[in-house]
């Protein structure tokens, strides 16, 4: 079972993103901020992490230079309702780019073509 972590500052769609990863068989951590799921990652192995950009304390794009420094393999998808952020080269280092919607089958694609490509 691949472990994932999400890192969303706002709890009601963190907890969906959780339920609805859950129901595909994911065993899923979560992280409220950037600081968070830094210390997580350090503590924690997972297989992919969901990272939203604009949060309190550390914003997306400061943790994932951190997470990566940490470790270069893991496979980040960032999920933001921003899409200007995707001109930000920082944001080049993640595995994939996803605008939110209230329609969570791209999210859930993306994750799941990520993980069986790393699998091989």
């Amino acid at each position: 079972m691949y472990k994932i972590l999400v890192v969303e500052d706002e709890k009601h769609q963190r907890e969906l993103y959780t339920m609805e990863l859950q129901d595909e068989g994911y065993e899923v951590d979560q992280a409220s901020n950037g600081k968070d799921a830094v210390e997580k990652v350090k503590n924690n192995k997972y297989d992919l992490v969901i990272l939203d950009i604009r949060m309190p304390e550390m914003d997306g794009i400061e943790a994932l230079g951190k997470i990566l420094s940490r470790d270069k393999k893991i496979p980040v998808v960032i999920y933001t309702a921003y899409s200007n952020y995707k001109s930000n080269f920082m944001t080049w280092t993640a595995d994939a780019y996803v605008t939110k919607s209230s329609n969570l089958e791209e999210l859930k694609s993306k994750i799941s073509e990520i993980l069986s490509s790393r699998s091989k």
